[in-house]
């Protein structure tokens, strides 16, 4: 399944190179089928937007080397042994930066985003278990340099995730 790229873990930032080209009409249409199915094969995807499979391949790499997108199977944490989801709100002080760079480095952490409101970053966590939440709350999250205070929403039950939202 296609996703932008976030702040997850693994995730590297953008690249600062210009990637308009790649986003006029067909480079979206390219995006937004890959969005629906991240397997369509180059050659249906180039008869539905009018180019050579070549040419929708070039394409595709390039939006995955620009960090437009990636590729990616994305499963339900849960089914695949993952017991324990859970959403940290996160005040600091000072320069927020430094903070989010540890938070990325951690390998349960899948997304961090720095926000304006209670919080100054939202950091969601998958693990085993709620032996291993607390772990890496307890000695890893909670003793970077800048956390003030940590607020944990655990999950129950994924109701509902999907990455085919489309362009603009």
């Amino acid at each position: 399944m296609a996703q932008p790229q976030n702040g997850s873990a693994g995730a590297q930032p953008a690249p600062s190179r210009a990637v308009a080209p790649l986003l006029d009409e067909t480079g979206k249409r390219i995006i937004e089928l890959l969005q629906t199915d991240g397997r369509k094969p180059f050659v249906s995807i180039a008869t539905e937007v009018g180019l050579s499979e070549g040419a929708v391949r070039q394409r595709v790499q390039k939006l995955i080397e620009s960090g437009v997108m990636q590729i990616v199977a994305v499963t339900d944490p849960m089914v695949v042994g993952f017991t324990r989801q859970a959403m940290i709100g996160i005040r600091t002080r000072g320069d927020v930066g430094p903070i989010a760079d540890a938070l990325c480095a951690i390998p349960q952490v899948d997304y961090v985003v720095t926000t304006a409101g209670s919080f100054d970053l939202l950091v969601e966590l998958v693990c085993e278990g709620d032996q291993e939440l607390l772990d890496v709350l307890m000695t890893t999250i909670r003793t970077i340099p800048g956390v003030t205070d940590t607020e944990t929403f655990v999950y129950l039950k994924l109701n509902k995730q999907h990455y085919d939202w489309g362009t603009r």
